[in-house]
């Protein structure tokens, strides 16, 4: 069932999220509605936050970058109670971001080119791996909405000055995307 995407000034997107464990219910029913809700909404990942649930769970499929980038060929993860740990060593990289949270705006983010990622999957197995390149961005990003934080709090404050009109259009109500959001008023 696809969800609504729950967007920037909803108290959801800033509270303290609870860690999954097997008996968390209806789980396997949750990754199925985040899966459908996401392609629903052209998005490569999406955390629980963003569907209204306070949980430590991430969805990412970027194989559809597979052509430009054949890394990513194939790249499915279910991410239950992720831990990042980054390279410090590694070169930070700007790129441009979005988020299906922060309808519309599309901002610069400095982010490290390399993390260990440890999570579980959807099957309770647990793994570890080194993630680069484009890949660690998006897991950096879906995990950052499980700790009560947007892209847009990594941009610069010139960047964010710019932006100012689109987010208080934004916690008024006034957005316009291709999927049902739920706002800062609604619960």
């Amino acid at each position: 069932m696809k969800l609504p995407i729950y967007i920037y000034g909803h108290p959801v997107l800033r509270t303290p999220t609870e860690l999954v464990t097997p008996d968390t219910p209806g789980l396997a029913e949750l990754i199925e509605n985040m899966k459908e809700t996401m392609y629903a909404s052209d998005g490569i990942g999406i955390a629980a936050p963003q569907v209204g649930k306070s949980l430590r769970l991430v969805y990412i499929d970027v194989d559809v970058l597979g052509d430009d980038m054949p890394e990513l060929r194939g790249r499915r993860m279910v991410l239950i109670n992720p831990e990042i740990t980054v390279d410090e060593s590694a070169p930070t990289v700007s790129r441009e971001e979005g988020c299906l949270s922060v309808p519309g705006i599309h901002e610069p983010v400095s982010r490290h080119e390399k993390i260990h990622l440890h999570w579980t999957d959807e099957q309770w197995q647990e793994h570890d791996e080194d993630i680069e390149g484009y890949l660690a961005r998006v897991v950096q990003h879906e995990c950052d909405h499980l700790f009560e934080t947007l892209f847009i709090d990594r941009i610069s404050p010139i960047r964010k000055q710019l932006i100012r009109s689109k987010l208080a259009a934004m916690l008024k109500g006034k957005v316009s995307c291709n999927y049902r959001i739920v706002g800062k008023n609604k619960r």
